[in-house]
């Protein structure tokens, strides 16, 4: 769904940055506008399923800001064994990761706004999946070393 938002919305700052003429009979304006709302809304409804399916399921929320988890990282590779990172996840991350950097694409980025968006959207999971990864790991080790987890603020 993440992917989505990502398209909607650079198709949509496509559509407002480079569209001159009408589009189906609809002004590049209105168009963009609309998938960029429509993207955005997306992200958001995403959000919050995120958030009630970890509410549901009992799953622990991460913890830590950006830089946190990012220092992170390290310690939790090393330790991935002990918190239980499953290898599958590790490929993934190195799939993508190597999509990423190699040049042969699904979509070429000769496409005007298409082909980046799906680099955009290998890059936004990446992302995504590795701070929510990193996150957990944060809480897992506070919980280990007897330390609670900060509350968040409301």
């Amino acid at each position: 769904m993440i992917f989505l938002s990502v398209v909607f919305t650079l198709i949509g700052l496509g559509t407002l940055l480079w569209r001159d003429d009408d589009l189906i009979g609809v002004p590049p304006v209105v168009a963009g506008t609309g998938l960029v709302v429509l993207g955005v809304a997306t992200g958001v409804v995403w959000a919050v399923r995120r958030r009630r399916r970890w509410e549901r399921n009992g799953e622990p929320r991460p913890v830590g800001n950006v830089v946190q988890r990012a220092k992170a990282l390290p310690r939790l590779l090393r330790e991935r064994k002990a918190y239980g990172l499953p290898t599958t996840t590790l490929a993934t991350w190195g799939f993508a990761v190597l999509y990423l950097v190699s040049p042969v694409d699904l979509l070429p980025e000769l496409l005007p706004v298409i082909g980046v968006t799906d680099d955009a959207g290998v890059a936004v999971w990446l992302l995504t999946s590795v701070s929510t990864v990193a996150g957990q790991y944060l809480r897992w080790e506070r919980e280990r070393s007897g330390a609670s987890p900060r509350p968040r603020k409301p």
